[in-house]
């Protein structure tokens, strides 16, 4: 029997969290809520299994969303280990998703934000379900952001 649960936050690790705050509040209209963190102390060390641990960052309101929805927090450690450029068939977490209006129009203000492509617009019949226009962008910090449409 699975564990009764309800999804609450995806966590990204930024080296600027001000930055992509101000990414994702300009492009997608994601709110902060709550206070900022400034996090540090043995409980951390625990959670995290690193000395020393010390993290600053706050949450985001998803766009679509209630007061109560999940968030995106976005958080900076003061010590990164940095892996580079991420990509499409990466294993782990591979892209945050946003259902837009127009997709053309959608990465054009990514780009304005600071974002950039990854490919280009596509457009696919997906039996049973509909037609998908989507293309496949980066945040300023190279986090893959889909942007997608349903007809």
């Amino acid at each position: 029997m699975p564990i009764r649960s309800k999804y609450v936050h995806t966590n990204l690790i930024a080296r600027d969290w001000k930055r992509l705050v101000r990414f994702y509040s300009e492009a997608f209209g994601c709110e902060p809520k709550g206070p900022q963190r400034d996090m540090s102390g043995a409980w951390l060390d625990q959670v995290t299994s690193l000395p020393e641990a010390h993290l600053r960052g706050v949450h985001l309101r998803l766009s679509g969303f209630g007061e109560n929805g999940p968030t995106l927090e976005i958080f900076s450690y003061d010590q990164l280990i940095d892996s580079g450029l991420p990509a499409a068939n990466q294993c782990g977490f591979a892209h945050i998703a946003f259902a837009v209006d127009d997709v053309e129009q959608a990465l054009q203000t990514v780009i304005a934000a600071g974002g950039g492509a990854v490919g280009k617009i596509a457009t696919t019949k997906v039996d049973g379900v509909g037609v998908l226009c989507v293309v496949y962008a980066r945040d300023p910090e190279g986090n893959i952001v889909e942007l997608q449409k349903w007809n």
